[in-house]
């Protein structure tokens, strides 16, 4: 079959002449293609599955009531645009309530379709030909995808287990630091665990202001710390002079797929932001925003996520632990990222943790998802579903067993 006329039209950013035609599979859908294997070849085998990146519940049922009755309020048809007020001083009272941030709402926050969307516009404001961003790794790479688009570079800051996963920023060679217009971190980060300090805040922002680079810190498990109290870069002086913070609802909230987030900081960036949102979207359902500024006043709901995924995490370390791995609670994030075995007692072994990964799903139906971007680690996920503890320590038990089974070396 002959490639249509428009094969050769296709966007180098995508491709171009060659797009739709390469091999190479992306890793999530490896995973997908080998859960489904497990699936069909052992369907008396429950498929323990570690690798999922999203809450397993629903929001809550108060924020779903507040959803009910603003979806049939008339006020709410209409296009949301650059967002409500009723959410931007929702987000700018959550700041300062909880991270003691004081912000403008009408000129230092404004809302985002989840914290996805901001990411991948943020490089609009500011990458032209030639410019770098520097990212984290391994990390969400949206920010770095649209750097690409607009033909910018990236330059990779990895996430050594010996620098306890802060990116060493001393590292950066002279020439990326002289083009370098964005600093792209997350914190708490996925999905190391690895936690922020004040100290590396106050470093960040002395090394952006030297050199003039924007920071943008993606803060969407910030809720899910358990290491202290939750840490806002935004609380650390000179943080708004230097830059913004990238805020969801989808984590700390069990609102995945609802889409709210908010970006907040240096009024310039948010104007900027808000700028390229205005000529990429009209802005989240009215109804959704007023659901979001409901739940935003309510700590109750995030404490309570917290704790069910730090108690998960607490069993799953136990288990990984007796089964050979060197993992402890991470300070945040409901992931547990650690060390790949090297391979199976007397079994195969393993060049990758990608190699580990796929034995584990394809062999034993135990779903991790690999790293090896900074080393060979695997990232299991607490995010699996079971409706009470019973059910998460009966999943514990199998999870223990088929381990103990194999025997993994390290």
């Amino acid at each position: 079959m002959s490639d249509p006329y428009f094969q050769s039209l296709f966007a180098e950013r995508i491709g171009g002449a060659n797009y739709g035609k390469g091999t190479e599979i992306y890793k999530f859908e490896k995973i997908k293609r080998a859960k489904r294997k497990a699936l069909a070849e052992h369907p008396e085998r429950k498929l323990v599955d570690f690798g999922i990146g999203e809450n397993d519940e629903m929001a809550p049922e108060s924020i779903r009531a507040v959803m009910a009755r603003e979806i049939n309020q008339p006020v709410n048809r209409g296009y949301a645009d650059n967002g409500v007020a009723e959410f931007k001083e929702a987000a700018a009272r959550l700041m300062k309530r909880r991270f003691g941030v004081e912000l403008d709402p009408a000129t230092e926050v404004n809302h985002c379709i989840g914290s996805k969307t901001a990411l991948a516009m943020l490089p609009a404001a500011f990458i032209n030909p030639g410019d770098v961003t520097l990212m984290t790794v391994p990390g969400y790479p949206v920010a770095g995808t649209h750097t690409k688009y607009y033909g910018g570079e990236v330059h990779r800051l990895p996430l050594l287990a010996e620098n306890g996963f802060l990116p060493d920023l001393d590292s950066i060679p002279a020439d990326i630091v002289k083009r370098a217009k964005l600093l792209v971190l997350n914190y708490p980060n996925s999905p190391t665990g690895r936690v922020a300090t004040r100290d590396f805040y106050a470093r960040v922002i002395d090394f952006a202001k030297k050199n003039a680079i924007v920071v943008v810190q993606d803060a969407a498990h910030i809720f899910l710390t358990y290491e202290g109290e939750p840490l806002s870069f935004l609380s650390v002086p000179g943080a708004k002079d230097v830059g913004v913070e990238v805020h969801s609802l989808s984590k700390g909230y069990h609102m995945i797929g609802w889409r709210m987030g908010w970006v907040c900081g240096n009024a310039k960036i948010v104007q900027a932001f808000a700028d390229i949102k205005d000529n990429s979207d009209s802005g989240q359902f009215i109804a959704i925003q007023k659901a979001a500024a409901a739940a935003l006043d309510d700590d109750k709901i995030t404490q309570q996520v917290r704790t069910k995924y730090e108690r998960r995490l607490r069993k799953l370390v136990d288990v990984l632990s007796r089964c050979g791995f060197d993992c402890k609670v991470p300070g945040g994030t409901y992931f547990l990222y650690t060390r790949s075995p090297k391979g199976i007692a007397g079994g195969p072994q393993f060049a990758t943790a990608e190699a580990a990964s796929q034995y584990l799903i394809t062999e034993h139906s135990i779903c991790t998802v690999p790293w090896d971007d900074a080393g060979p680690f695997l990232r299991f996920s607490v995010t699996y579903e079971a409706p009470d503890e019973k059910s998460e320590d009966a999943l514990m038990a199998e999870t223990e067993k088929r381990l103990k089974q194999i025997q993994p070396v390290f």
